[in-house]
């Protein structure tokens, strides 16, 4: 569902994020903020190798930061309503009616202690826990291409739980604590009001796991296919809470299909598949499978997901939106190798979202271009990139 866009010229393309800027330069007061704001957002797509307020502040042609601070730091403006209008640029470029929403977290290491939502955690993106920050995210993935639609720092209870700390960093008394989970579906349910089209919600284990947010997305009638651990239960003719591990455990060999769920780093993804009907004398028109994606190398590792779709949905399609998640992943990738996502020096609650908006912005401008040319065709891409 569209391609790797680490290969763009992103100076000769730099001059095209005025178009987008436009979108939102009402939200700014005075002229100064937004031209500091477009300034930022040239600066978060240069070649820079370290994207911060000095090194932005020279590329834009400033004799210090300060104009720079005061944008992420001092000047009233509203981080959500820019977002909002990025959305909308997104929407209006990206929309596919098969496009899949994708939920996933990554982590932002920091030292000290004053950042916020700052402590010891696991980052997915280290692979351990570090002292860092978390982001939880939602990701649009459609035909034309993917990036970033939505964001929200995690607050620690270590932070919700010291309001002195908190006012401190900039988080307001009315912010309490909420599980990444709980973030996710906060999101999801903006993407929902906010009428962006999309068929399938799709999210990793962390996420996938939590039965209430997966009765809420079918409550909504949002079909999803999202990870969850050997440990999950499901319903069937049986049992109540069937061990998802003891259901495919005993599949006859015929059951499992060899199928790619898409292009990795390295080639096709292949994995064997499997999936069984649960959740019986539910409505006719609505099933619920579990899905079962075994190593071809090491048969003893299978990964579970948990599935409610169209009766009619095939096992291919249940396949391609397990194997969309990944698709987030790129976006991470792309965000902090080439926009900056995780290039900020601010320290305050605003701040974190106000910079994280702004690469994002950079990032869907840079799926758009990339939509756009290939649309004109792969040979012209080649030729400007």
């Amino acid at each position: 569902m569209g391609g790797d866009i680490s290969e763009i010229d992103a100076r000769r393309w730099s001059d095209g994020l005025a178009g987008l800027h436009e979108r939102f330069a009402h939200r700014f007061a005075r002229s100064e903020s937004r031209e500091s704001v477009l300034a930022y957002m040239r600066g978060l797509l240069s070649p820079l190798e370290r994207k911060n307020g000095w090194t932005v502040a020279e590329e834009a042609g400033h004799s210090g930061p300060d104009r720079i601070q005061r944008l992420l730091n001092r000047i009233d403006w509203d981080a959500d309503g820019v977002l909002d209008d990025v959305r909308e640029y997104v929407v209006e470029h990206l929309a596919d009616p098969g496009g899949v929403l994708i939920v996933d977290d990554t982590g932002f290491l920091k030292k000290g202690l004053r950042s916020a939502g700052v402590q010891r955690q696991y980052s997915g993106t280290a692979g351990r826990t570090e002292n860092c920050q978390v982001g939880v995210f939602l990701a649009y993935s459609g035909e034309r291409g993917r990036t970033l639609i939505d964001r929200s720092l995690y607050l620690p209870k270590s932070w919700t739980d010291d309001r002195v700390r908190c006012r401190d960093a900039g988080i307001g008394d009315d912010v309490e604590f909420a599980t990444k989970v709980q973030l996710a579906r906060q999101m999801v349910r903006r993407a929902i009001d906010d009428e962006i089209p999309f068929r399938w919600v799709t999210a990793d284990a962390g996420y996938g796991y939590s039965k209430g947010w997966r009765y809420e997305l079918e409550q909504a009638d949002v079909f999803h296919v999202v990870a969850t651990t050997r440990h999950d239960t499901v319903v069937t003719r049986r049992a109540l809470d069937h061990p998802l591990h003891d259901l495919m455990a005993d599949l006859p060999r015929q059951k499992w299909k060899r199928r790619s769920c898409g292009e990795g780093a390295h080639g096709p993804r292949i994995y064997d598949w499997a999936r069984v009907e649960v959740r019986p004398w539910h409505r006719p028109d609505r099933k619920h499978w579990v899905l079962a994606r075994r190593s071809i190398s090491d048969p003893t590792k299978v990964a579970y997901y948990i599935a409610y779709a169209p009766a009619e949905a095939t096992l291919n399609e249940l396949i391609a939106v397990a194997g969309a998640r990944w698709a987030i992943e790129e976006c991470f990738q792309t965000a902090k190798g080439q926009c900056g996502l995780d290039d900020y020096q601010v320290r305050r609650h605003p701040g974190w979202h106000r910079h994280i908006t702004l690469a994002m912005a950079v990032h869907a401008y840079l799926t758009v271009v990339r939509a756009q040319q290939l649309e004109k065709g792969p040979d012209l891409l080649e030729r400007q990139t």
